[in-house]
């Protein structure tokens, strides 16, 4: 029964972060008097009806990509909870200073426009929804330390 539960955790935690790809940070910001939605893959623009991918964010991309198999790779660490505790919360750092970078960039291509809440997409909360279930899972990993340490001290 040990890691079963923070290994969904940490799945979940994973797509979330990849879920970034498929739902917009930002969307229907009139900029130029054209809409505009804003993804981590950069900034799609509404040119007759049809979404145009009019400026691209490569390393934000990149830093998706590596920001979602983070919790992906912690799975595969069943052996040594310790360092699942340490990647856990080095995950963490990661994705809050990922999600800093995200957010910066989302406001350099707005600039001084200010959004309104129906105006915020999804992607604007996966990261923190992530944190959550890397807690969670953190959490999990924490008490299958202290299952496995009280099991030994009966031997």
């Amino acid at each position: 029964m040990l890691q079963r539960i923070l290994s969904i955790y940490l799945l979940l935690a994973g797509l979330a972060i990849f879920g970034l790809f498929l739902f917009p940070l930002v969307h229907n910001v009139y900029i130029d008097d054209k809409p505009v939605s804003i993804m981590v893959t950069g900034v799609f623009q509404d040119i007759n009806g049809h979404q145009v991918h009019t400026q691209f964010f490569v390393a934000l991309t990149a830093a998706t990509a590596i920001a979602g198999l983070i919790p992906l790779i912690i799975i595969f660490l069943y052996k040594n909870r310790k360092q699942q505790i340490a990647l856990c919360y080095s995950a963490i750092l990661v994705i809050i200073g990922y999600s800093f970078w995200m957010a910066q960039e989302a406001k350099k291509v707005m600039g001084s426009i200010q959004i309104d809440a129906h105006n915020w997409g999804i992607g604007l909360i996966l990261s923190s929804i992530s944190i959550l279930l890397i807690i969670f899972a953190l959490k999990a990993i924490q008490r299958d330390e202290k299952l496995v340490k009280s099991a030994d001290r009966l031997r």
